[in-house]
């Protein structure tokens, strides 16, 4: 175990404490934020809001961006606009960030948990079809659980640490169903599935740029699409539904105040400057982590096939429960940050009760996978 401390403090070059993942301002950052400050327009309205909507489209090949304030609300809205509604069903996999079920919660949906491929660690194709032959049928083009009579409206796979899902097979599953793909591609910027971005391959797709991701303003989102009526939409919707007029308050419906405000949207541009650098960095760290721990004889994740990831986090697979406790017990108490990844969705109280297939590979993951220190490393 000393041998990885000694390994991870000699990569980054330090002897202090180490974190998970910390933030880079290297570029621009201070200078939009000043001249953001100097214009006055800090809140929702402002021209790098516009500049970063248009930067992050072009950057993820979509036609449309709409900020918001975090990843979460993204993805709440995201389900919004595919039309899930209160007693809806909605297809997503147990081993994810709660953000995930928690924005298809807000809208008076359920979950279904759908198990995960070991190699992407997102949700598998495989199991995907199984569930829907088994327990569903289409009538008039809507998809219908057996089980319980609900219709399920969307499916949302998550790109874990910035791994690729099998997103393409997921998108035909999902088209013969009638079930429409929603992705979390929270973690995912810079990610690429057979040469086309994550987040882009469903009607609707959401990122996130909270302080741990690849690029931050400290919080943010967005959401992407190639439908104009949607994106449309989803800008009306995150601006509390409001009617443009030079000076009156008129609102159409109940709606959101989910706009990312121009000082966040500051330094987001300045941060999407750096991206291509922060991927070359991460992707080095990969190399050499991937050296390092092959070696030694423990698994390091790497990118699935025909994959491009971002490297988000980087990910050790350990042998069992016990190793990963060991592990996470003796690098946290020698300055070196690690974490487990989450536990599986289906064992919190909240969504104790959600249908489910069989989760022997979440739950394999769900004991063994330890995220290290994944900073970019300049």
């Amino acid at each position: 175990m000393q041998k990885i401390i000694d390994f991870i403090k000699q990569t980054f070059n330090t002897n202090e404490f180490i974190s998970l993942h910390e933030p880079r301002f290297i570029g621009n950052e201070k200078k939009y934020l000043n001249d953001c400050i100097d214009s006055t327009f800090v809140s929702s309205v402002g021209k790098y809001v516009d500049t970063f909507e248009k930067e992050f489209a072009k950057t993820v090949g979509s036609k449309f961006a709409i900020a918001t304030v975090n990843g979460t609300a993204a993805l709440h809205i995201s389900l919004l606009l595919a039309g899930v509604k209160r007693d809806d069903e909605v297809i997503t996999q147990p081993l994810t960030f709660i953000a995930t079920s928690n924005a298809i919660s807000y809208l008076g949906a359920k979950p279904i948990f759908i198990d995960v491929d070991l190699d992407t660690m997102g949700l598998s194709p495989k199991s995907l079809k199984n569930f829907l032959e088994t327990n569903c049928e289409v009538k008039e083009n809507i998809c219908i659980n057996k089980t319980t009579g609900k219709t399920i409206k969307a499916c949302v796979p998550m790109h874990t640490f910035g791994h690729p899902c099998k997103i393409e097979e997921i998108k035909k599953i999902c088209d013969i169903w009638n079930i429409i793909l929603v992705e979390d591609a929270a973690e995912s910027l810079g990610s690429f599935y057979k040469n086309k971005h994550t987040g882009t391959f469903g009607k609707i797709g959401a990122f996130s740029f909270n302080g741990n991701k690849i690029i931050t303003s400290g919080g943010g989102g967005v959401i992407v699409t190639d439908d104009e009526v949607l994106a449309k939409r989803a800008k009306h919707i995150t601006t509390t539904a409001k009617i443009p007029h030079p000076y009156e308050y008129v609102h159409d419906e109940i709606a959101y105040n989910y706009r990312l405000p121009n000082i966040n949207a500051a330094l987001l541009v300045a941060q999407l400057e750096q991206l291509e650098r922060f991927l070359v960095s991460k992707r080095e760290l990969a190399t050499k982590y991937k050296e390092f721990f092959t070696t030694n004889n423990i698994n390091f994740i790497t990118e699935p096939k025909d994959c491009k990831s971002n490297y988000w986090l980087q990910a050790v697979l350990l042998n069992d429960i016990n190793q990963r406790n060991e592990f996470l017990e003796f690098t946290n108490k020698n300055g070196v940050m690690t974490r487990p990844i989450w536990r599986l969705m289906n064992e919190l109280e909240m969504f104790k009760d959600c249908q489910k297939t069989d989760l022997k590979n979440a739950k394999y993951l769900e004991e063994r996978v330890v995220n290290i220190p994944s900073s970019v490393i300049l």
